[in-house]
């Protein structure tokens, strides 16, 4: 056992010996690269990249288009500079009334002047799914803001996006 460790102990020094010490610093790869891609999200720091304070904001959906709701319509809304939406509160369903389930809660660093949500058409109880596409739709008020979906604008499908 100890003619065991005596070798094991020379292996491991002789492997120190080897080593390159101090090791040789790799090429760092210019800025200008096309192998160099360096992505990464603000979003979670917008206060910090802009320098502005984030808020809360409540939005209340509201107003039908019978021939887009249907049976009902689910509404998934879609991050954008100055907001992003709080994780429990950016999917609200609207009734073939134009009832919503629950209203929109945003963080914003100010008041959008416009919002775009991903859609489909979908019974309330139905399953989350892909969705259709898109909508952009102007707000109306301030922290407290509405959004009238009779005055949104449909968007293509994304079957339609290349």
């Amino acid at each position: 056992m100890k003619n065991l460790f005596s070798v094991f102990l020379s292996l491991v020094c002789v492997n120190a010996f080897a080593t390159n010490y101090p090791p040789t610093p790799s090429p760092t790869p210019s800025p200008t690269s096309s192998s160099c891609v360096s992505l990464f999200s603000t979003t979670v720091d917008w206060e910090g990249v802009t320098g502005l304070s984030l808020h809360q904001y409540t939005g209340k959906i509201k107003g039908i288009d019978r021939d887009f709701v249907k049976q009902g319509l689910v509404l998934y809304y879609l991050d954008a500079f100055p907001c992003y939406g709080e994780a429990s509160n950016v999917r609200v369903w609207l009734s073939p009334s134009g009832k919503p389930d629950q209203d929109l809660r945003l963080v914003c660093i100010h008041k959008p002047e416009k919002i775009s949500f991903a859609w489909r058409n979908a019974d309330q109880d139905a399953l989350d799914a892909r969705t259709t596409g898109i909508i952009t739709c102007p707000i109306d008020g301030d922290r407290n803001f509405t959004v009238d979906i009779s005055k949104c604008e449909r968007g293509e499908d994304w079957s339609k996006m290349k």
